[in-house]
């Protein structure tokens, strides 16, 4: 999973030095007066610092427990046979980085098993005099994360479509995935609200000869999802839901840092965020 770092820029003051000028008279009298008027004026012209340059603040300042943004209901849904095996990402800060995974095998014996693999990463941006506005960081990044869906390795019959109510912008990708345990159903759904990316990654398989999920219920699913989570990134900030802001869907593509499934069975490929 990527790290991104936001550092805080310090802006180096500019200092004005003031020239002073020598009168260069023919009496010391006046000789004394020059050096006494050019003391004075020099005395008034101090350096001073210029302003430094400011940005926006960034609209959200936490993220919510990732473990935590999807219902017990919608984790029934996605995770039927493992609502309750949510596994906390690694992360050197919370605040701005963290994730949740889910795995399901329903077991059938020798009738086969159903296979699902949910995680949901969010990475928040702090505005920063040199990087710019939190948002415009969170935009290309959640390009970035679209871009990085659309192009992996061996996926086949890939589609990519705006998702609306999910954010300032959302983007679903779909594609197939041939592994030797089966045929995967990949969803992965990237969307910002705000200063906020989300990046949500859903797939299924039959295994041992069951048959394979209908993809068009597994984007619906996943689109469900993301969903709830833009809602709970608004809530832990506050807000009774997401923003006036967060309601109107794009088609940019956008590249931001979902971390992978560790698991064999997933097939999506790891990504690491470099901010």
């Amino acid at each position: 999973m990527r790290r991104a770092l936001v550092c805080a820029a310090a802006v180096p003051a500019v200092l004005i030095t003031a020239a002073c000028s020598s009168d260069s008279g023919d009496s010391k009298d006046k000789s004394g007066a020059g050096a006494q008027q050019s003391a004075s004026s020099g005395s008034t012209q101090q350096p001073s610092a210029s302003a430094s340059p400011t940005v926006q603040a960034a609209a959200y300042k936490k993220l919510p427990e990732p473990c935590a943004v999807l219902s017990k209901n919608t984790l029934t849904d996605l995770v039927p046979k493992g609502a309750k095996s949510g596994k906390e990402g690694t992360s050197d800060d919370t605040t701005t980085r963290s994730s949740c995974s889910w795995s399901s095998l329903d077991n059938n014996g020798t009738k086969g098993s159903q296979f699902r693999w949910l995680n949901v990463s969010l990475l928040r941006f702090d505005s920063d005099a040199s990087r710019g506005p939190g948002e415009k960081q969170a935009h290309t990044y959640y390009t970035q994360q679209v871009s990085d869906a659309q192009s992996v390795s061996g996926a086949k019959n890939t589609k990519s479509q705006p998702v609306a109510g999910a954010g300032a912008e959302a983007t679903a990708v779909r594609y197939d995935l041939k592994k030797k345990e089966g045929a995967f159903k990949q969803q992965t759904v990237v969307a910002r609200v705000e200063n906020v990316v989300i990046t949500l990654d859903y797939n299924g398989a039959g295994l041992a000869g069951e048959k394979t999920p209908d993809a068009d219920d597994l984007a619906k699913a996943a689109e469900k999802a993301v969903k709830e989570a833009v809602a709970a990134i608004s809530a832990a900030n506050g807000e009774g839901s997401a923003g006036s802001s967060s309601t109107k869907p794009s088609s940019s593509p956008s590249k931001s840092a979902s971390k992978s499934p560790s698991s064999s069975a997933s097939p999506s490929k790891s990504a690491t965020a470099k901010n």
